[in-house]
C-alpha cells in the first residue's frame, strides 16, 4: 500500500500543555466570520515547494504543510516543485483527496506547480505532469530568479494568469 507524506499520515500535532495558573474560562466556538471562509489555503506537499511565496503573490492562506484550521478557506491548492520528487508527492496528495483520507469538509480546488529551475522540463518529468492535469486542474508557475533574492514583491508571472483567475475566483 503507498503512503502519502507525513501531513497525511501524522495529522495535526498537540500543542503543548500550558503551564497551570488556575482556572481558565473555557473559549466558545465560534462560526467563522465570512472574510475568514471565503478564500483558498495553499498547501506544500514537500518541504520547499513554494507555498509561503505564492501567498506573498497571488494571496490565500499559507498553511505550510499542514491542514487549514478552523478559520481558514477550506478550499485548497495543493503546491509542489516540478521535480521528480515533488511531482510524486503531489500524485500521492491528490490521491489522498480522491479516496476521501482527507479531513471532512476540505476540498481540492487544484494544484500549483512551481518550477524547480528554469528552462524546460525533461520528457519524463513533463509526461508526469500530463498525467496529473488528466486528473485535476494543474497551474504551471516558471522559474522566477527574482523570488531567490528578494522574496514575491513583483506580483504574478507572466504565463500564470490562469492561476490569478483561480485566485481572484476563488477568494
Amino acid at each position: 500500500m503507498r503512503q502519502g507524506p507525513e501531513i497525511w499520515i501524522r495529522g495535526p500535532v498537540a500543542a503543548p500543555e500550558p503551564p497551570d495558573r488556575g482556572p481558565i474560562t473555557p473559549e466558545v466556538p465560534r462560526d467563522p466570520a465570512p472574510a475568514e471562509s471565503a478564500g483558498f489555503s495553499w498547501i506544500g506537499v514537500h518541504g520547499g515547494a513554494g507555498v509561503t511565496t505564492l501567498a506573498g503573490v497571488f494571496g490565500g492562506q499559507d498553511c505550510g504543510r499542514g491542514w487549514p484550521g478552523p478559520g481558514d478557506p477550506s478550499s485548497v491548492l495543493l503546491v509542489a516543485r516540478t521535480h521528480a520528487a515533488g511531482l510524486t508527492a503531489v500524485g500521492r496528495a491528490v490521491e489522498e483527496f480522491r479516496l476521501g483520507r482527507v479531513p471532512t469538509g476540505v476540498g481540492l480546488d487544484s494544484v500549483a506547480l512551481v518550477a524547480d529551475a528554469p528552462g524546460r522540463l525533461p520528457r519524463p518529468l513533463a509526461q508526469r505532469v500530463r498525467l496529473l492535469e488528466s486528473a485535476v486542474d494543474v497551474h504551471r508557475v516558471p522559474w522566477v530568479p527574482a523570488w531567490r533574492l528578494d522574496g514575491a514583491h513583483e506580483g504574478p508571472p507572466r504565463g500564470t494568469e490562469s492561476l490569478v483567475r483561480r485566485t481572484r475566483r476563488v477568494g
